[in-house]
This record gives C-alpha cells, sequence and structure tokens, in this order.
C-alpha cells in the first residue's frame, strides 16, 4: 500500500525553522521525484518544493527560496524540508507527494492526487 506520512509541523515565531519529514512506503522511492505542498485557508494548493529521483536536481516556488531547502534520504525512504526565516504567509497545511516525473512537473502541473493528512505549520508570534 502506497502511503505518505507528513510530520515535524508545529506553531514557531516568524523568524524561526522547523524541519518537516514525509516518510514514504509501500513502493521504492528511489525511482521517484518528491516534493512539498501546501494550502493555506482559503487558497489552493501549491508546490512548494520539489527534489528528482536520481541527479538531485530540484524546483522550489519564488516565495520560498533561499529560506527552505528539500532534501532526501532513500536508504530512509524519507524526504525532508528545512524551513528557515519563517514568515506568517508559510502558515498552511504541508503535504508531501511522489511521482516518477520531473520536479518541476512534480510541483508545477496540476494533477489529481489523493494526499494524506499533512501537517499543520502555523507561523505567528
Amino acid at each position: 500500500q502506497v502511503q505518505l506520512v507528513e510530520s515535524g509541523g508545529g506553531l514557531v515565531q516568524p523568524g524561526g525553522s522547523l524541519r518537516l519529514s514525509c516518510a514514504a512506503s509501500g513502493f521504492i522511492l528511489d525511482y521517484y521525484a518528491i516534493g512539498w505542498f501546501r494550502q493555506a485557508p482559503g487558497k489552493e494548493r501549491e508546490g512548494v518544493s520539489c527534489i528528482s529521483s536520481s541527479d538531485g536536481s530540484t524546483y522550489y516556488a519564488d516565495s520560498v527560496k533561499g529560506r527552505f531547502t528539500i532534501s532526501r534520504d532513500n536508504a530512509k525512504k524519507t524526504a525532508y524540508l528545512q524551513m528557515n526565516s519563517l514568515k506568517p504567509e508559510d502558515t498552511a497545511v504541508y503535504y508531501c507527494a511522489a511521482e516518477p516525473i520531473s520536479p518541476f512537473n512534480l510541483c508545477v502541473l496540476p494533477r489529481r492526487r489523493t494526499w494524506g493528512q499533512g501537517t499543520q505549520v502555523t507561523v505567528s508570534s
């Protein structure tokens, strides 16, 4: 059974940091690009950052460039999103997804997916 489970969210003050984790099971993660998405209240879900299956190429939304870093550990079947210099506008539920396509296509192309529960990130003083 293909499953992705997000964790690591929480409440943090502006300027703070969080590290999200996405644990994969039920498939061979090595062959899949994996990425992070977020959905704020009243807004559409957007691709935040995605990383390729093999060459380490990445995609970042303009709003998070220079602040967020995506990484993956195929041996642990886990992807991470290090979020620094967090802003109130980063508040959202964060989700992960994986597909055998390029990181750009994973993050940008609209596709019908089944999403997990996500993890809530709240940036507030």
